[in-house]
């Protein structure tokens, strides 16, 4: 069954519940494995996190529900300047392209500006983050023969860069 993106609802998890974080690590693996493919390679740090690495992690979190159930995830920091990094964007794959991931990136859109970086071969995130006004502001390379995009979105809705100026 189809579940409507109106009935998913987008909020805090409980990270440190342990039945939350170990459902957020089978969405991450699932979800990074499919960027591992796409990119090949397997040395994504999220690949291997556990339910302790993932609680440890010092990010904010916000996860989008079926329900009582998680579907997909969003961990990103906010720094000082009031500007947001996307740490890492997944949604369940059973349940992708359905606009999850769009509600959950549009949760920190708020911010005066957000940076994310995703796989340089991967085509479907690269695509998806300028379909939401992100643009590339550098590549950098990860690995021998990997490299990663970064994209930043002014939020131009607000003036300046700090959480101060914001309308």
């Amino acid at each position: 069954m189809v579940t409507p993106m109106a009935a998913i609802s987008i909020r805090a998890p409980e990270v440190g519940d342990a039945a939350v974080a170990a459902r957020l690590i089978e969405i991450q693996h699932a979800a990074y494995r499919i960027e591992a493919d796409l990119i090949g390679y397997d040395g994504i740090p999220q690949l291997n996190e556990t339910v302790n690495d993932l609680q440890a992690q010092p990010i904010s979190w916000l996860a989008a529900f079926d329900d009582d159930s998680i579907v997909g995830a969003i961990g990103f920091v906010t720094r000082p300047d009031g500007s947001c990094d996307i740490d890492r964007l997944v949604v369940d794959p059973d349940r992708a392209r359905r606009g999850i991931g769009r509600a959950l990136v549009e949760g920190v859109l708020d911010h005066p500006v957000v940076t994310v970086s995703t796989g340089a071969r991967n085509r479907p995130a690269c695509a998806f983050y300028e379909s939401l006004g992100f643009h590339r502001t550098g590549e950098r390379e990860v690995a021998p023969g990997v490299n990663v995009v970064e994209f930043t979105r002014p939020n131009p809705f607000l003036r300046g860069s700090g959480a101060g100026n914001r309308m």
